[in-house]
């Protein structure tokens, strides 16, 4: 096994899946926008015993995020699952935010995501396996969180466009739709949430869900939704803008 690329290390969700991967013993490389992110990712899993290789990266800057997917290949070998656990989350009603700031939040929710894969499903798929996850939330969209709602509308279809292309080739594409707050010690513990990452990365080829919800308890770890039902999977937020931010999931209603 070569290891895990985990974008998107804040505290929350990012960091709960690098323990989760590392407590499988995979070889991890942690990207994040800062410096303070990665170190405090890393000391989280230094216990582990794993390899760890951060790499600072704007997932918006489409040239540093290929720079440092390419360094941690080089370092730890080709990754075999790059989870994208990074988005813009703010309120913005309809006509609140500028074309630009809603750019902005679609390159962060969407367009960071189809570079991380176009970067690596390629690969994955020539070796004929590999997992590319992308963290979600908002399961509906809410006009008081306009900007959002969009961009995981655009996860939703990124992921079904992905397994279309990728998916005969053996690369299992998902999502891991979260439905409320993520917080320590509530049904939505990010411990709990990560359980998910692993458990799609697990999954055999014949029974490859496309998206998995969390939605608390009484059904926390639960996937809601089997394969046959995941024609359109869905995507939507969790972790503050690029690689490093909190992942809270769905703003509260």
């Amino acid at each position: 096994m070569s290891g895990a690329v985990i974008i998107g290390v804040g505290p929350g969700i990012g960091r709960a899946v690098a323990r989760r991967f590392a407590r499988e013993g995979l070889s991890l490389a942690l990207l994040a926008r800062r410096e303070e992110t990665l170190r405090a990712a890393a000391d989280a899993v230094a216990d582990s015993g794993v390899r760890v290789l951060t790499q600072a990266a704007d997932s918006t800057d489409e040239t540093a995020l290929r720079a440092a997917l390419d360094k941690a290949a080089d370092a730890l070998g080709p990754p075999d699952v790059v989870v994208y656990n990074a988005a813009l989350i703010r309120a913005d009603a309809p006509g609140e935010l500028s074309l630009r700031d809603h750019f902005d939040a679609w390159a962060v929710n969407v367009g960071g995501a189809l570079t991380a894969a176009a970067h690596v499903a390629p690969g994955m798929a020539r070796r004929g396996g590999g997992t590319f996850l992308i963290t979600g939330g908002m399961p509906e969209p809410k006009p008081e969180y306009v900007s959002l709602s969009l961009g995981k509308a655009g996860v939703r279809t990124l992921v079904t466009l992905l397994g279309q292309t990728y998916g005969a080739a053996g690369v299992h594409v998902a999502s891991v739709t979260v439905h409320g707050p993520v917080a320590p010690g509530t049904d939505f513990d990010p411990d709990d949430i990560a359980a998910h990452y692993w458990r799609l990365h697990t999954q055999p080829r014949g029974g490859w869900d496309h998206e998995t919800h969390h939605s608390g308890a009484p059904d926390r770890a639960q996937d809601l939704r089997p394969a046959s039902a995941t024609a359109s999977p869905a995507a939507a937020a969790s972790v503050g803008h690029s690689p490093g931010g909190r992942a809270p999931g769905p703003p509260p209603a």
